[in-house]
């Protein structure tokens, strides 16, 4: 399974047309986590590495997604399953979701692990929501914040902040930064070239 993501992730990373990534599951379990029969000792070392190795980079391709990946998590979501979650840019979950031990998706939202919560009824248009308000955005400007969200966390303070000021004044001088400079000035309708 987590090879199929990374594969469904990656597969049109480059496309211009890509705006964004849902990540959803059938029933009522988004994710369990890893299947602990395959991490039993009599399974070798070696494979547990390979599966947590493949989760690391089902995780990289997460984070590296030059488009906004989200999680609609319509059910029960446990141990990686979890940090499957977590590690998406939005998360928005039906007021019911679980984690190892239980908690609500309101107490997951207070806790700052999801975005927002809906009930279940509203989670299909409260993802078109965010889908549509992404597509209105260009697509390079998005990517590009996307990119410095990950790069400052690690830093301090003033090196974010310096980090921050490279990456505005080399966003306002593209192509895309002075769409969206001329359109707000003028009161238009941006026309993004992704670029």
């Amino acid at each position: 399974m987590m090879k199929n993501l990374i594969e469904a992730i990656n597969m049109d990373k480059n496309n211009i047309s890509l705006r964004a990534i849902v990540l959803t599951a059938v029933g009522n379990v988004f994710s369990a986590g890893h299947n602990l029969k395959e991490l039993q000792r009599s399974s070798g070392i070696e494979n547990h590495k390979l599966i947590f190795n493949t989760a690391t980079e089902l995780m990289r391709s997460i984070i590296e997604s030059p488009v906004p990946v989200i999680a609609k998590v319509n059910g029960f979501a446990a141990a990686a399953g979890c940090q499957l979650v977590a590690t998406c840019d939005v998360i928005t979950t039906a007021d019911f979701l679980l984690l190892g031990e239980p908690i609500s998706a309101r107490e997951a939202y207070e806790y700052g692990l999801v975005t927002k919560v809906v009930s279940a009824e509203q989670l299909d248009t409260e993802i078109n929501k965010i889908i549509e308000n992404i597509k209105y955005k260009s697509r390079s400007v998005v990517a590009l914040g996307k990119q410095f969200y990950y790069r400052q966390v690690d830093q301090s303070l003033l090196q974010a902040y310096k980090l921050g000021e490279e990456i505005m004044v080399n966003n306002i001088n593209t192509n895309d930064g002075q769409e969206g400079i001329r359109s707000f000035v003028e009161k238009q309708k941006a026309s993004w070239t992704h670029e």
